[in-house]
C-alpha cells in the first residue's frame, strides 16, 4: 500500500476558496495541538498571511492594478507558508490517514490497480480487420494465434492458425 501524502491542490483554487481552505487548515492544526506540537511555521504567521491575503483580495475587487499586484504577491506568500505547513504535517503524520485528515489538508488517493484483459480485440481502420492483444504469459518466446469458425471446437483439429508473433 502506498504511503498517503498531502495533496497540494490549493494553487488551483480560486482566491476566495484558498482563504476558506487556509482557515480550515489553521483550525485543524489548532484543534490537534497535541499532535502538531511545534509547526515549522507559527500558526500566528500563517493566520497573518491569510488575513493579508483576504485584505488584498477585498481591495482587488475594484480591479486596480496595484491592488491586483499586491493580491498576487500575498497569494504567493500564503501558498509558500502553507507548503511549509503541509511538509510539517506530512512529516508528523508519517502516512497516518487520521492525522493527515485532521490537519484540514486534502490527501492523495491510493492508486487503483487495474487488471489487464486476457484478450483485447481492437477494430482496425480497414474493413474486416482487427488487432488482437493478449496478456503476456511469463517466459513465453512466441505466441500462436488461432481462430475457430462457428461454435467453439472440442478438439485441436477445429482450430485454424491465423498467425504467429513474439509479442502478446
Amino acid at each position: 500500500m502506498k504511503k498517503l501524502k498531502i495533496l497540494l491542490d490549493f494553487p488551483e483554487k480560486s482566491t476566495a476558496e484558498k482563504i476558506v481552505f487556509f482557515r480550515k487548515v489553521i483550525a485543524g492544526i489548532k484543534e490537534n495541538a497535541a499532535v502538531f506540537v511545534t509547526p515549522d511555521l507559527s500558526l500566528d504567521k500563517a493566520t497573518a498571511s491569510v488575513d493579508t491575503l483576504e485584505a488584498h483580495y477585498i481591495a482587488s475587487l475594484d480591479g486596480g492594478r496595484a491592488a491586483t499586484a499586491a493580491l498576487h504577491a500575498s497569494e504567493a506568500a500564503a501558498a509558500d507558508d502553507f507548503r511549509i505547513l503541509a511538509a510539517y504535517v506530512e512529516r508528523v503524520a508519517d502516512g497516518d490517514e487520521g492525522i493527515l485528515l485532521s490537519s484540514g489538508f486534502n490527501i492523495s488517493k491510493q492508486p487503483a490497480t487495474t487488471q489487464k484483459a486476457e484478450l483485447t480485440v481492437i477494430n482496425e481502420p480497414k474493413s474486416g480487420s482487427v488487432k488482437l492483444r493478449s496478456k503476456a504469459i511469463p517466459k513465453s518466446g512466441s505466441y500462436i494465434w488461432q481462430m475457430a469458425k462457428g461454435s467453439l471446437p472440442t478438439s485441436e483439429s477445429g482450430w485454424i492458425n491465423i498467425g504467429y508473433s513474439t509479442q502478446a
